[in-house]
Order: C-alpha cells, then sequence, then structure tokens
C-alpha cells in the first residue's frame, strides 16, 4: 500500500489567497494607524503631527509582528 504524503503541497491558488489576505490586513492597519493619528492631530489642533507620527510607527510595528507571527505560525 502507498504512503500518503505526509506534508502535501499547498495548492497556488490557497498561497495567493493568504499572501493578499496579508497584505490588505497590513495595509488596513497602517492605514487605520494613520488615519487615526492625522483625526487626534486634528482634534487637538497640533502644528507637528505627534500623533501621526507615532500612530503611524505603532501600526507599522503592529502589522510586522502580525505577518511575522503568521509566518512562523508552524503547521501552515
Amino acid at each position: 500500500m502507498p504512503k500518503k504524503n505526509e506534508n502535501p503541497q499547498p495548492k497556488p491558488l490557497n498561497a495567493y489567497a493568504k499572501y493578499s489576505a496579508l497584505g490588505i490586513q497590513m495595509a488596513l492597519i497602517i492605514g487605520g494607524g494613520c488615519y487615526g493619528g492625522f483625526k487626534l492631530d486634528e482634534y487637538y489642533k497640533n502644528i507637528t503631527p505627534v500623533f501621526t507620527i507615532i500612530l503611524s510607527l505603532v501600526s507599522i510595528g503592529l502589522a510586522m509582528y502580525i505577518v511575522l507571527k503568521d509566518f512562523i505560525k508552524p503547521g501552515k
């Protein structure tokens, strides 16, 4: 009786969908952080966009953390 392959190769369409979803997720997180920072700067009438800078950097870090966590996830 032939053995079944223990680690089947992922279908190209599944990989495409997975990485597309990760890209969209990153864009939404970073865009949301930038938008939130912009609105806070607008609300507090800051001359220097402090909240925009801080929230955009935090959202980039969060997006990278989520993507790397998903890349390193064992078994997928």
